[in-house]
């Protein structure tokens, strides 16, 4: 009973785990999986070593309205503007400097783009903003002049899987006088997952066969002229570096808590804090706030459109995902996809051990408590992995696990009502309420129907035994059938062979059922030739009591059959219907026509994988069926080896039989008749044959008795 609950558990989690990745895969559990994502982001989202490095300049409301009331200033800004952001940078020494602004318009006045240009051209480290897209923007070739990095690996990369995702045929570049003097130019483009909310980033882009680094990434390289980038199988090298990357070319972003978790000042206080300091004046704003820092220069304010929905946030401004990006870059701490392998490992694990417990619950309490258990198991898992760097889905793992659960709950009360009314219709009658209660909790066992199943089936008879019975009285015919039936009983049961029947002094068992045994067949033929070894040893005294040598005929057959309780209502056994079962019968029977013992079928013999040696004795049509049959005789192998040379005689004569070869056959078994019985029948029927050529031959015994 535990071991079919235990397979009926593993089916259903099994079931529940293939319905669950299929969903999975179908996308039809994204957006659940985005919002236990977004939950694990919120929750474990903290600050990296990376992040006091980093410096926010922005771009607010308040700076707007500042601008607007002290110099009438209505957005775009003149260009100049920018210039006192710059010079504050470059005295507080800034290790770089990115501004997520976009400069594509020539300005009204050209000597303010050249100003600008200036002074991009006087800071170090300077990355400025462009945009590319697969719809927008003018450019379709890369300008000359513009400084850009290379990367190895970029042509093989853009051929790949990813190729599509990360090439890009359009782009807006800012003017240039900005793009010129800019160190770097870094790509602001943004691809949000469905329901616009941002992951994953470009950390490059591929635009007119050049390596387009993302502003974050152009921040670093902006700081660290000369760093090598190579793009190699799903990763990205930075310096040596790996940046690991998912099959569309995108790093996952770890995110380090809501927005400002960077250390931030507006604009405003900067332009006022560098022209105090000019004017040899306290500024509001100490420059040691950008010392050695990577500077990020973006807008925050609404109406500039640069605010973005993410996993910590439903509002994060664009610059800050840039600034987070190099903050992954510089810890290299970007989150990784867990391996897909992993993935359905972990589902169908959780599913598995649901469907199991689930369906070991007995009871409602039981079925609540594991409902407590294993709903929440796989978020802990997932909780657990992000802690690791990785992203376990974890959608997928609870839609198994409900699924295993449920379908547990429905099975518990199919199954286990239907039985429990069975027993108490069948029983009640004539088995005290008591004993009905004890049968109840073990239904298994009175379970009419049954299964296909492949078993190992024995037939066992004595040999003569109608001559032996008639001599002796009943009293000691029943004595000796006990002592025979007896030791040949504990050998069967000793090799976990299952006790069919009692026909006489016939023995029917098998393996295989009703618990699973790989090695069935290894273990009928093991307690054939026990059986045969023992009534050896106990042969003399047995003798004592009849006068006569007792001799066992032994057939075994491997093969599917139905298995299970069946008979009545009223009464039933455990036993076996079907061909296989007859094919054991026949032969034992036919052992006679060969003065064998055991004989096994092809079937079994394919089955031992040479623990036991057999030799084949013939090929054999039987009573009731068209298809022939190889025979053997299985031997222990000290047997076999004793009589090798004996065998090796016989095999041949046998082929020579087969093939139609009677003289040859004839001698080659007559050269041995006196050592070996089958060999001496081989050899009649051989001069038989010879004097009566069949007019076909396929080499094939045909027997006439069952």
């Amino acid at each position: 009973m535990v071991i079919k609950k235990l397979l009926q558990g593993s089916a259903i989690g099994l079931a529940a785990a293939v319905v669950a990745l299929i969903l999975s895969f179908s996308g039809l559990l994204d957006w659940f999986e985005a919002a236990t994502w977004d939950w694990r982001v919120r929750t474990l989202a903290q600050p990296g070593s990376a992040t006091p490095r980093i410096r926010l300049i922005l771009l607010d409301q308040s700076s707007l309205d500042w601008a607007d009331r002290e110099f009438h200033l209505s957005w775009p800004w003149p260009r100049s503007v920018y210039e006192p952001v710059l010079s504050f940078c470059r005295r507080g020494g800034a290790r770089a400097v990115a501004l997520d602004l976009i400069f594509s318009e020539p300005s009204d006045r050209p000597d303010q783009d050249q100003a600008l240009g200036a002074a991009l051209a006087a800071t170090p480290g300077a990355a400025s903003a462009l945009f590319l897209s697969r719809e927008q923007g003018l450019a379709t070739g890369w300008p000359p002049r513009v400084p850009h990095f290379a990367a190895r690996g970029l042509a093989d990369y853009v051929l790949g899987p990813a190729g599509p995702s990360v090439t890009m045929p359009r782009a807006s570049f800012p003017v240039p006088e900005v793009a010129t003097n800019a160190t770097l130019l870094g790509n602001v483009y943004a691809d949000p997952d469905p329901g616009a909310v941002v992951r994953r980033a470009f950390l490059f882009q591929a635009f007119d066969g050049k390596f387009v680094p993302s502003l974050g990434l152009a921040a670093l390289l902006a700081a660290r002229p000369g760093t090598d980038l190579e793009l190699h199988g799903k990763a990205l090298r930075v310096a040596g570096e790996e940046v690991p990357l998912d099959r569309n070319g995108m790093a996952i972003i770890n995110y380090r808590g809501p927005t400002q978790t960077h250390r931030a000042v507006n604009i405003a206080a900067v332009i006022q804090s560098e022209r105090k300091l000019a004017n040899g004046q306290e500024p509001t704003v100490s420059p040691s706030f950008v010392r050695d820092a990577f500077v990020f220069v973006g807008s925050t304010a609404p109406a500039l459109l640069d605010l973005k929905a993410t996993p910590v946030a439903k509002v994060y401004p664009g610059v800050e995902i840039h600034a987070t990006v190099l903050d992954n870059l510089l810890a290299g701490d970007f989150m990784r996809d867990a391996p897909p392998a992993g993935t359905v490992a972990a589902t169908v694990a959780m599913a598995l051990l649901a469907g199991i417990i689930g369906r070991a619950s007995t009871t409602g309490w039981h079925a609540a408590l594991a409902f407590l258990v294993f709903l929440p198991l796989p978020l802990q898992c997932a909780f657990l992995a992000y802690r690791g760097g990785y992203w376990l889905p974890a959608a997928v793992q609870e839609v198994a696990v409900g699924i295993a659960l449920v379908g547990a709950v429905i099975v518990n009360y199919a199954v286990e009502g239907r039985q429990k009314r069975f027993i108490k219709s069948a029983f009640k009658q004539y088995l005290s309420p008591a004993q009905v209660d004890r049968l109840v909790h073990d239904p298994e066992s009175l379970k009419l129907g049954g299964e296909t199943r492949e078993l190992s089936i024995l037939f066992s008879d004595v040999q003569g035994f109608t001559s032996i019975s008639e001599s002796l009285s009943p009293q000691a015919l029943t004595a000796l059938l006990n002592q025979y039936l007896t030791a040949m009983t504990d050998i069967v049961l000793d090799e976990g062979g299952t006790i069919d029947k009692y026909e006489g002094d016939a023995i029917i068992a098998f393996w295989n059922a009703p618990l699973d045994l790989p090695d069935h067949a290894i273990r009928a033929v093991r307690a054939a030739l026990r059986c045969n070894r023992k009534l050896a040893e106990i042969r003399p005294h047995l003798r004592e009591q009849t006068g006569k040598d007792l001799f066992a005929r032994i057939g075994i057959n491997t093969g599917p059959v139905v298995v299970g309780n069946m008979g009545s209502n009223q009464r039933f056994d455990y036993t076996f219907l079907g061909d296989a079962g007859n094919l054991a019968s026949r032969l034992e029977g036919i052992n006679k026509e060969f003065g064998t013992y055991i004989m096994i079928s092809e079937y079994t013999l394919s089955q031992l994988h040479d623990t036991f040696p057999a030799r084949e004795l013939s090929r054999v049509r039987v009573v009731g069926r068209t298809e022939p049959v190889t025979v053997f005789e299985p031997m222990f192998r000290q047997d076999f080896e004793a009589r090798a040379d004996l065998i090796k005689a016989f095999t041949s004569a046998l082929h020579a039989y087969y093939d139609g070869k009677f003289e040859e056959a004839k001698t080659g078994f007559s050269e041995i008749s006196d050592r070996d019985i089958t060999a001496s029948i081989y050899a009649d029927l051989c001069a038989h044959l010879i004097q009566s050529p069949p007019e076909t031959w396929d080499g094939v015994w045909v027997m006439t008795k069952k």
